[in-house]
C-alpha cells in the first residue's frame, strides 16, 4: 500500500508539472495574439473612420459585409457603434458641382447621410502589394455644362412637389400652363445658367440682321436682340450651350433670291455658311447640329433647311411655319409666333373691354388664299349676322376695334399654318379661334392652349357657330381673361423684358436643349 501510495503521488506531481507550462503557454498566446483586427474604411478616397472586427463571431449586426461569408464583417462595439455614428452624421453627400472635383457625378445618393451606398466605399490593397492610384480624369467645360444640365433638369422635376418660387416680377399660375411650377423653376433655371454663341461670320443685312417692321418682325426681333444681349450671349464658344446660326430667310427673300420660285440661291448661301463654320469651329461636327438652332418666321424657312440634312434632321428649327405635316417635329423644333408690327411698337395694340362689351359673336377679316380660308368664306360670308367675315374692310371701320368688339377672332391659316392674327386676338382681349390642321401653336409645351382658345378643324368649319356657342357664359369669362394673363408672352418690348416672347422663344430653345446630351467624342 506505501508502494501504490508513493507512486500515486509521483504520477500527479509529473502530471501538474507538466500541466502548469501548458496553461502559461496558453495564457501568453491569448495575450499576444488577440481577437480584433484593425479595418480602415474608406469613403471616397477619403479616410473616413477606423474599427475593430471579431473574426469569430457572424453576427447580423454587423455594420458592413460582403457576400463571400462572416470572415470579412466588421464587429463594433456600443462604444464603438456610437462614434461611427457621430462620424457618420458629420458627412453630407457632395453637391453637383463637388462631385464634379472628385471625378463622379451621381445624383443616386441617399437622402440621408448615414445611409451610404456601399458602392462608394474602395477596398484597401493587399498587405505588401503595391497599389496604384488611377490618374483622376481631366473634366472637360462641355462635361460641366452637361453636368449643369443635368442639375437644372433635376430642380424642374423636383419643383413639381415643392411649394412655388417667389419672383418679383410674374410667378405663373393657373390652367394656361401644363404645369406652372415646373416652367417657373425651367426659366428661372435658363436665366441662371443658359449660354448662346452667335457665330460672327456673315455680313448684314442677309446675317445678324431681320426685318422688324414687317409681318415677319418677330424674325428681325429676334435676331437684334440677341445681337445685342450680355445676359444669355457668350463670346466663348466653349461655355455655350447653343449656338446660333444668325441668318436671315426673310433678308435671303429680298437680296438673294431672284425669282419664279428658284431655292436655288438661298439654299446655297445657307449650305455655304455651314460649311463655312463648320470648317472654323469643332461644334457642329461634334454634334452634328444638334445644339444649333436656326430662327426663321418667313414660310420658307422649312424649305431652305431641307438643303442641309444635319439641319432639319437634328437642329433646333425655331420656325413659325410650324406645321407638322411638312416635317416640323415638335420634340426637337420650336413653335413662335407671327406678329405684324408695321410701327415697331405694340403699345397701341394692348387692352381691350370686358366680355360684355363685346357684341359680335365671331370676327374675321383678309385676304382669301391658301386651303383654309376659302373653306370658311364658302360657309360663313355674309351667311350669318353673328358671323363677321370681310375680305376688305368697309372704309372708315378701323381693324382693331372690330377686334375688341368681338368675343371670338378667327384666325384661319393662310398659306401657311401660321398667322398673325393669333397676336392680335390676344393683345386685344379676344380669344383666338385656330382654323388649321397640323399647326403647333407657339410655346405649346408650356401653354395650354385650349384652356384660352378653341382650335377647329377644317372639317368642323360648318359647325363653327355651334362650336362657338357652346362655350358658355362662365366658361368664356375664365377664358378671356386667361387671354389677358397669357398675353405678356407674346408682347414685344425694346430692350425684352422678362417673360416677354423673347425670352419665351430662348426658353424653348433651352427645353431643347435640356432634351440632348453632347459628348466631345
Amino acid at each position: 500500500m506505501a508502494n501504490s501510495s508513493s507512486s500515486s503521488s509521483s504520477t500527479s506531481m509529473k502530471l501538474l508539472l507538466f500541466m502548469v507550462p501548458l496553461v502559461i503557454v496558453m495564457v501568453l498566446a491569448l495575450f499576444f495574439h488577440g481577437p480584433s483586427v484593425s479595418t480602415t474604411l474608406v469613403l471616397n478616397g477619403k479616410h473616413k473612420f477606423s474599427s475593430s472586427s471579431n473574426n469569430n463571431n457572424n453576427s447580423s449586426s454587423s455594420l458592413f459585409s460582403n457576400n463571400n461569408g462572416g470572415s470579412d464583417d466588421v464587429m463594433l462595439t456600443k462604444e464603438e457603434k456610437n462614434k461611427t455614428m457621430a462620424i457618420s452624421d458629420e458627412y453630407s453627400p457632395p453637391t453637383l458641382h463637388e462631385s464634379l472635383n472628385k471625378n463622379e457625378v451621381d445624383l443616386n445618393m441617399s437622402s440621408k447621410p448615414w445611409q451610404v451606398n456601399e458602392s462608394y466605399y474602395v477596398p484597401l490593397p493587399p498587405l505588401n502589394e503595391s497599389h496604384v492610384v488611377p490618374p483622376k480624369k481631366e473634366f472637360s467645360m462641355l462635361d460641366r455644362i452637361e453636368a449643369g444640365l443635368i442639375q437644372a433638369r433635376a430642380a424642374i422635376k423636383e419643383a413639381r412637389n415643392w411649394n412655388q418660387t417667389q419672383d418679383p416680377d410674374y410667378v405663373p399660375l393657373g390652367p394656361m400652363y401644363w404645369n406652372a411650377k415646373a416652367f417657373h423653376r425651367s426659366y428661372l433655371e435658363m436665366e441662371k445658367q443658359f449660354k448662346v454663341f452667335i457665330y460672327e461670320e456673315g455680313e448684314p443685312p442677309v446675317f445678324h440682321n431681320g426685318p422688324c417692321l414687317s409681318i415677319y418682325s418677330s424674325e428681325g426681333h429676334f435676331i437684334n436682340a440677341m445681337e445685342i444681349n450680355d445676359q444669355f450671349r457668350t463670346r466663348d464658344p466653349q461655355k455655350a450651350h447653343v449656338f446660333f446660326l444668325p441668318f436671315s430667310i426673310t433678308m435671303m427673300v429680298k437680296f438673294v433670291y431672284k425669282s419664279d420660285f428658284d431655292f436655288g440661291p438661298i439654299k446655297r448661301t445657307t449650305i455655304d455658311y455651314i460649311n463655312l463654320i463648320a470648317s472654323r469651329y469643332p461644334f457642329w461636327n461634334r454634334s452634328l447640329g444638334a445644339d444649333h438652332f436656326m430662327l426663321s418666321c418667313h414660310d420658307w424657312g422649312p424649305v431652305i433647311s431641307f438643303a442641309i440634312p444635319n439641319l432639319h434632321k437634328n437642329s433646333i428649327r425655331v420656325l413659325c411655319n410650324a406645321n407638322t405635316s411638312e416635317r416640323f417635329n415638335p420634340t426637337k423644333d420650336v413653335s413662335f409666333p407671327e406678329i405684324n408690327l408695321l410701327k415697331g411698337s405694340i403699345d397701341a395694340f394692348i387692352g381691350g373691354p370686358s366680355p360684355s362689351q363685346r357684341p359680335i359673336l365671331a370676327f374675321y377679316a383678309g385676304r382669301n388664299h391658301g386651303p383654309v380660308r376659302p373653306i370658311l368664306l364658302d360657309h360663313w360670308f355674309n351667311k350669318d349676322k353673328d358671323i363677321k367675315l370681310y375680305k376688305t374692310l368697309p372704309k372708315g371701320v378701323s381693324y382693331y376695334s372690330m377686334l375688341r368688339k368681338s368675343k371670338f377672332c378667327l384666325c384661319p391659316s393662310g398659306y401657311e399654318v401660321a398667322s398673325p392674327r393669333v397676336v392680335e386676338a390676344i393683345y386685344t382681349g379676344c380669344v383666338p379661334v385656330l382654323i388649321s390642321d397640323h399647326y403647333v401653336p407657339p410655346f405649346s409645351e408650356v401653354l395650354n392652349w385650349k384652356s384660352f382658345s378653341i382650335e377647329v378643324s377644317l372639317k368642323d368649319i360648318p359647325n363653327l357657330k355651334e362650336i362657338l356657342l357652346s362655350v358658355s357664359p362662365r366658361k368664356y369669362i375664365k377664358m378671356q381673361r386667361r387671354v389677358g394673363q397669357i398675353r405678356r408672352h407674346f408682347e414685344v418690348h425694346y430692350p425684352p423684358r422678362r417673360y416677354d416672347v423673347f425670352h419665351m422663344i430662348l426658353h424653348s430653345v433651352w427645353l431643347r436643349r435640356l432634351n440632348i446630351k453632347i459628348h466631345d467624342h
